[in-house]
Order: C-alpha cells, then sequence, then structure tokens
C-alpha cells in the first residue's frame, strides 16, 4: 500500500507554523504489523525465559524444594503406616490362629508383636521428626526439575494453549494480519501479560512489588485478589532481615561490612513459632552462634527458651526458631498415656521430655548409663519415671529398683510385677546386688564371644538374657561420707560403669545431692546421658553436666522460673546438650503409673518375662548369698525381702489359703480362737473339718489345743490366731 501525503487543515483564527513539516500517516495494517512484531519479540523472549525458569527467583526456589521435601516426607510416613496396619494384621491373624489351638511357636507370636511395636515406634519417629529446610543441591534439584517439566509441556501435545499460540505467531509473521483479530479476541487479557515489554525474570503476571521481610502483612480491608493470602491466614512473622541483621549484629557475630544471606522465607506455624534458615558470613560459624544463644535471644527480645539455633547442613547455614511465648510454661502427658504399645527401648529408646521445638525426646536404653540430679521438688523423680516406666514396655529389659527412702513411690512396679529386684533401703542387698552384676557381667562377656560379638548388640538380646538396668534412688543414702558399706558400693559402681554398658547392664542413679562426695568423677565421667535439673549453685550443675558447662551458658542453677521436670539433658543419642522438659507422669493423684505398668505387665506376661515366669540369674545369686527373695519386692511385694516365694508348691499354695481362711474366719467370729468345724463352715467351698486340720498342721500352726470361748462353760478343741498368723507370716517369707 502506497503511503498517501496529505496537507493538515489549520484551525481558524490560528496563524501556521513557518517551518512545519507536513504529517504523514502510516496505513493501519502495518502499524498492526509493527505492534504485532514487537509483541511476538516479547511473547517469545518471555516463553523462552519461562522455559528457562528464569521468572523463579532464589525465594521461589527455596519454596519448591520445600515443598518437594514435604511430599516425600509426607509419602514416607504414609508408607510406614501402610507397613505398621500390615504388622498388625499379621499379628492379629497369628494371635487368632494361636487362640483357635492351631500349631504354632509362642515365639512367632511375640515376635510379630515385637515388629508392631518397633514399626510404630518407627512411625511415631518419623512423624515427630521436623522436615528440615533444603540444602543447596536440593534447591538447585528442584529448578532444574521445575525446567524438566516445563520442556516436556511445550513438547506434549496436551499443551495446545503454547501451540496455538506458536502457530499463531508464525503465522502472523508470514503476513496474514487478520489472525492477529483472532488472537486478540482469544487470548484477551492473556496476551496482554505474554506480549508486554519483557525483562528478564520477570513473571508472567501483572507487575507486583514486594519488601525486604520475612513475609509481607496481609491488609484485610481490601477485598481480596488473585494471588494474596487468604483472610484466615496466620499473622507473618515478627521478624525482618533487618531486625534479623541489627540483632546479629548488636551481639558481634555480624560486622559493619557484612551481610547474612536469607535461604527459606518462613511462614508463621500456628503455635506463634517461626523457622528462618540463613547463611552466615563465612567468618564465622553456627557453633561460634551457638555459644552466643542467650546473647542473642535477649537481642530479639526473647527468653533463651523461645529461641533454638541448629546447623542446616554447611557449617554457615543456620535453622533460628524462635517462638512468642516459653515453650516449657505448661505441662505435657506422656505419650504413653496415649499409645500404651511395647517398645524397642533399645534401638528407638523411649519417650521421656520434649524440647524448644516441641520435638519428643527419646533416650535409648542402649550402652548408655544415665545420671538424674536435683534438689528437692525440682522433678528429678518425674524425668525418672518417664525413662523407667519406659523401659517397662520392653520385655527384654530386666528392672533392677533399689529404692532410698522407705516410702511406696516405687512400690507400683513390685505389685505390676514389672520389677525382676526391688528392695528398699539395704547397703548389704545393694552391694550384694552389685556384685550379683558383676558376676553376670563375665557370664554375659562369655556368651557374647560365643556368639563372636564384643558388644552387646541387638539380634542376641535376648540369647544372653536381655539388658540389665539398675535404678538406684537417693544415690546418697549409700554414698554419702559415713553411710555403710560406701566405699565398697563405690568401688563396684565405678566398676560397673566402667566396664559393663558393653555386657548390656546399665545403671540409672538419682540424686538430690549432685557432689563429688555423692557422685565421684570416676563414676559421673562413665554416664553418658545427664539430665541436671534444678540445683543450687553453678557446682553442683557442673558435678552433673561437665566442668566448665555452667561458664559456657549451662548453669542449672540459674532457671528463671524453675518449673518441675525442666534442666540441661545432655542426650548423647542426639549428640547434644539442650534444655528438655520431662512429660507430666502423676500416681499419687492419678494414678497414671500404676496404669501404665499394668498395660507394661501384659506385654511382658504374653513374652514370658514377668517377675518368676523366667529363671532369674541375680535374684537367684541374691537368695544363696542372704537367703531371702526381692524378687517383685518381696513376698508382700513392698520391697521388703522375705522368704523364697516365688516357686511354691500347689500344696504350699493351699497351706496359705487355709491360713488366710482360718484368720478371716475369726475375724467374721470377732474373737482370737475357734474351732475347726466353725472355721470350716465360714470358708465353704467344699472344705472339710478334716482337710482344714491337716493344712494348718501343714503349714506349722501346730495341731488343736484347748480354748476358751467366750459364753461357753467348758473349754474345746481349737486354734488361737496367734499360731495361724506365725504359720503364714513363715509361709510368705515375712
Amino acid at each position: 500500500m502506497a503511503t498517501e501525503t496529505q496537507p493538515t487543515a489549520q484551525p481558524a483564527g490560528i496563524p501556521p507554523m513557518p517551518d512545519e513539516a507536513p504529517r504523514t500517516r502510516t496505513p493501519r495494517g502495518d502499524r498492526l504489523k509493527t505492534s504485532f512484531k514487537e509483541q511476538r519479540g516479547n511473547a517469545a523472549a518471555r516463553v523462552k525465559d519461562w522455559l528457562a525458569a528464569g521468572d523463579i527467583d532464589p525465594v521461589t526456589a527455596v519454596q519448591l524444594a520445600s515443598d518437594s521435601k514435604q511430599r516425600k516426607h509426607t509419602t514416607r510416613i504414609a508408607q510406614q503406616q501402610r507397613i505398621v496396619a500390615e504388622a498388625h494384621a499379621r499379628f492379629a491373624h497369628a494371635k487368632a490362629r494361636s487362640e483357635a489351638g492351631e500349631p504354632g511357636s509362642p515365639s512367632t507370636l511375640a515376635t510379630l508383636g515385637g515388629r508392631v511395636a518397633a514399626e510404630e515406634s518407627k512411625l511415631a519417629a518419623m512423624q515427630a521428626q521436623p522436615v528440615l529446610p533444603p540444602t543447596d543441591r536440593e534447591i538447585s534439584s528442584a529448578r532444574t526439575s521445575k525446567k524438566t517439566s516445563r520442556m516436556a509441556i511445550a513438547a506434549g501435545s496436551g499443551f495446545g494453549g503454547l501451540s496455538v499460540l506458536g502457530t499463531a505467531v508464525e503465522q502472523a509473521a508470514t503476513g496474514q494480519p487478520m489472525l492477529l483479530a483472532a488472537l486478540g479476541t482469544a487470548a484477551g487479557y492473556g496476551w496482554y501479560l505474554v506480549s508486554r515489554p519483557f525483562d528478564a525474570g520477570q513473571p508472567a503476571s501483572a507487575p507486583t512489588t514486594e519488601t525486604q521481610t520475612l513475609a509481607a502483612p496481609v491488609d484485610l480491608t481490601k477485598l481480596q485478589q488473585p494471588g494474596m493470602r487468604s483472610f484466615d491466614a496466620p499473622p507473618p512473622p515478627a521478624l525482618t532481615v533487618e531486625e534479623l541483621e541489627q540483632a546479629l549484629r548488636n551481639i558481634g557475630e555480624v560486622k559493619p561490612n557484612e551481610q547474612i544471606q536469607i535461604l527459606a522465607v518462613p511462614q508463621r506455624e500456628k503455635d506463634g513459632s517461626t523457622t528462618v534458615v540463613f547463611d552466615l558470613p563465612p567468618r564465622t560459624t553456627v557453633a561460634e552462634l551457638k555459644k552466643k544463644l542467650t546473647k542473642l535471644a535477649g537481642a530479639l527480645g526473647r527468653d533463651v527458651s523461645m529461641v533454638d539455633i541448629e546447623k542446616a547442613g554447611t557449617e554457615v547455614r543456620t535453622s533460628l526458631w524462635m517462638a512468642d511465648r516459653d515453650p516449657f510454661e505448661e505441662t505435657r502427658p506422656s505419650p504413653l498415656l496415649k499409645a500404651p504399645t511395647q517398645l524397642d527401648a533399645f534401638k528407638d529408646g523411649v519417650p521421656v521430655a520434649w524440647n524448644k521445638r516441641s520435638t519428643t525426646i527419646r533416650l535409648a536404653i542402649n550402652n548408655q548409663s544415665y545420671v538424674i540430679a536435683g534438689m528437692t521438688r525440682s522433678g528429678k523423680g518425674v524425668g525418672a519415671s518417664n525413662l523407667v516406666v519406659g523401659t517397662s514396655f520392653d520385655p527384654r529389659i530386666n528392672l533392677r529398683i533399689v529404692a532410698g527412702k522407705n516410702n511406696g513411690e516405687w512400690d507400683p512396679y513390685a505389685k505390676a510385677g514389672v520389677a525382676s529386684t526391688y528392695f528398699k533401703p539395704s547397703p548389704d542387698r545393694l552391694l550384694a546386688l552389685l556384685k550379683a552384676l558383676l558376676a553376670d557381667k563375665d557370664r554375659r562377656e562369655k556368651d557374647l564371644g560365643a556368639l563372636g560379638k564384643s558388644k552387646l548388640v541387638a539380634p542376641v538380646i535376648e540369647q544372653i538374657g536381655g539388658i540389665e538396668l539398675l535404678v538406684i534412688d537417693e544415690l546418697a543414702t549409700y554414698t554419702r561420707p559415713g553411710k555403710p558399706l560406701r566405699e565398697e558400693i563405690l568401688e563396684a559402681l565405678i566398676e560397673l560403669s566402667a566396664v559393663a554398658a558393653g555386657a548390656g547392664i546399665l545403671m540409672v542413679l538419682i540424686t538430690q545431692y549432685p557432689e563429688a562426695d555423692v557422685i565421684p568423677q570416676a563414676l559421673a565421667m562413665n554416664c553418658g546421658a545427664r539430665w541436671a535439673m534444678r540445683v543450687e549453685n553453678a557446682t553442683q550443675s557442673n558435678a552433673i553436666l561437665g566442668g566448665g558447662q555452667a561458664s559456657a551458658g549451662r548453669d542449672a542453677s540459674k532457671f528463671d522460673p524453675p518449673r518441675p521436670g525442666f534442666g540441661w539433658l545432655v542426650n548423647p543419642f542426639a549428640g547434644v546438650t539442650d534444655l528438655a522438659r520431662s512429660f507430666d507422669l502423676d500416681e499419687d493423684e492419678r494414678g497414671e503409673i500404676s496404669m501404665l505398668l499394668e498395660k507394661a505387665a501384659r506385654i511382658r506376661e504374653k513374652a514370658g518375662r514377668l517377675a518368676g515366669q523366667w529363671d532369674d540369674p541375680i535374684e537367684k545369686h541374691l537368695l544363696n548369698s542372704t537367703g531371702l527373695s526381692s524378687a517383685a519386692g518381696g513376698p508382700k511385694r513392698d520391697g521388703v525381702p522375705g522368704r523364697h516365694i516365688l516357686h511354691r508348691t500347689p500344696e504350699q499354695r493351699m497351706q496359705m489359703d487355709a491360713c488366710r481362711g482360718a484368720l478371716k474366719a475369726m475375724d467374721q467370729l470377732e474373737r482370737n480362737v475357734a474351732q475347726l468345724d466353725e472355721m470350716a463352715e465360714i470358708i465353704g467351698g467344699g472344705i472339710t473339718t478334716e482337710r482344714l486340720g491337716e493344712l494348718l498342721r501343714a503349714a506349722g500352726a501346730g495341731g488343736t489345743v484347748k480354748i476358751t470361748i467366750p459364753d461357753r462353760s467348758t473349754r474345746v478343741n481349737g486354734y488361737k490366731r496367734a499360731d495361724i498368723k506365725d504359720a503364714l507370716d513363715l509361709l510368705e517369707g515375712a
């Protein structure tokens, strides 16, 4: 089309410009071609940039990698849930066959039960495990994956829009302007977004502005627009990049000419906590920052219990967690109350506490002895109860409990039958128990050698007799200067702590006097797991946690406010020393310990590991050396040793029943003497006068004697309460 030149009409009353050049008008078709050519170039550049993932900035790449890790984590949990369901099904099938009398091995049922418990524990550990921020490699992989998926979309026949766009652009370029109108009608606003002027990295959506904060605030007074956060979204973290950098500068960790690099933009959780992942300047490390945790918490306006730092990969990559409230402020119930199932304490540990980030801490009964210390009312007893109750759910662990007081704190373990050994304060019996364990250590080491093992490993636990766990409450009762047999007891404890762990003999030492005289360094250094609750001074804190810990900020005398069960926990299984609070577990008011021990007893009974169900070499040694048994707490299950009662003959049991029945008959008659015929009538159950007399004589009550019954004029033959009571006490071992 030719270009036409026309004079421009001059409005009336306005003189013409002297040198005004005549204007030319470009034909509409040419203008349309030129405009579309420019738009097509913008669209091609934008599509090319999109295929190269140029629109994915570092923050988006981190989010993509985080989402991918979360999906994988969710998938693994779902797979483990299926494994748990299958394990339950196999156990239920085996149990049904066993109950139906079909042939099968009891050990197979026990093995399946253990498998169920192990898989459930694994599932619980997976569910409690946090998803860590992505590494550099994972972020790069996420970007590459995005490129690959986009190329696949472009190459595939299913992405019709891109094919139409490409065809339209090519046809328009070859001189078919009528397609421009069709493209504009079909694409509309979408074509504008694709074809507008392009800068590398610009998204294919309407331009937006961002501020350099960890999360932009939401203006709820405006109508919600596409891409905005929903009105019910949680509020953004009260922390900006500038605030974080300033806090790090205030404590001297970041110098004026240095900066941190934010890697993961956080989203505030429902509990108000926020996690930020960033790289420190290469001059310093995460380990150095951890030493200044208390100062950093103050700079951020938080208590030290509200801030946590972890290494997130490299030596400078930091995961900083921050809460708006003290995570230890409120008590939490033990997870066992909700799911009292069999545990694998050797591999998976038992739940005892939670840390700053609300993660459950599980301590393993595996190659480490424990010290739990704190002053009166510090909660050390609750912490110890979480550990010992948890171990009762693993039938392979033989609990030996030595009380330091004569109260009933540890009686529930005996009454339930889960305590293989239990007795109240007795230095002589403790020394005999330590000697029995040392002798058993030698036997265990020989058995391990025959099995080709240098130390205890999971597959041979049952073959060598399980794991021995010695619990000594109020250790100072036996080891303070001036106590009977102190030197001998300490020598045996130190030897056990030094050489017996590999043979599966471990200890839990509990004391309110964490002093060098009570726990010498030679003993403390061999207890790798330590829990320091509130103590009086830094010296006592160091006696538990190790020399110099108080000066490094780990001082158990500085808790403000002090909380029961709250303290510094040296966790050798996780390789950390951190604040932890034990789960709430009450016996006096709610009876929770007894309830859990009853469930643990059922697990042990099925496995044949209740006290009295198995041949116990330790109790055999004690019986031979002392003449008394403390299995399951002794005859009355109250921590008082007595004569051997666990293997009575049926005849002895009938004699005891006869004595108890006769005493109850006298109670009902309201007198201390009675004749055989009247006692037999009250006892009932078909027992005759002759049979009752035989049983009482065999029990040691002797024959009948002359007795006087009130309101009767003559003396008759019968029994006195004292004679029957003495016979019963003899049978019960009292």
